[in-house]
């Protein structure tokens, strides 16, 4: 008979037991943004999934919450914007409510579909919006990639424990 692992202490599932878990796990940081009836919208996802390659498909998840979220379920194409590490202060831009997202010092110019796209970054992709998936008090979106640019230089911004940081050699 094999010995059972120490399993620690486990705990139930809770929002704060999910937040806790995630903020182990690094991810990519990227922007999403959208044209919105009042000007541009965008919000900093770390929820960006690559979904399929036929067709190219991609996934990411707002909260119904979110100030860009009104713009965002009804768009019908959104960017997606891969951020460098010299990116941090956009990054933070992006995820704070309230902000100024489309003013100075952001640059940015209207993209095709109208989506705005930022400049400087690692890869931008405009989307088009194939479904938007009920996932408790968010949405998954999907979204088939239309065109984009993946030439940008430097390396990518990550999230981890609450903060953005870039990779270590």
């Amino acid at each position: 008979m094999t010995a059972m692992p120490d399993l620690g202490s486990p705990q139930l599932a809770t929002p704060d037991l999910l937040r806790s878990t995630f903020r182990r796990h690094a991810a990519g940081v990227a922007v999403i943004t959208a044209r919105g009836a009042t000007g541009p919208v965008g919000f900093t996802a770390t929820s960006l999934t690559s979904v399929s390659a036929e067709p190219p498909m991609l996934s990411f998840g707002i909260g119904t919450g979110a100030s860009s979220w009104p713009a965002m379920s009804e768009a019908d194409h959104v960017g997606v914007h891969i951020l460098g590490e010299h990116q941090r202060d956009l990054a933070a831009t992006f995820a704070r409510s309230g902000a100024d997202r489309f003013g100075a010092p952001t640059a940015w110019r209207e993209g095709p579909e109208g989506v705005p796209v930022l400049d400087d970054v690692l890869a931008w992709l405009v989307c088009r919006v194939v479904g938007r998936v009920p996932a408790g008090d968010h949405r998954i979106v999907l979204a088939e990639v239309v065109l984009g640019d993946p030439t940008g230089s430097g390396r990518p911004l990550l999230y981890h424990q609450g903060r953005f940081t870039a990779l270590r050699d």
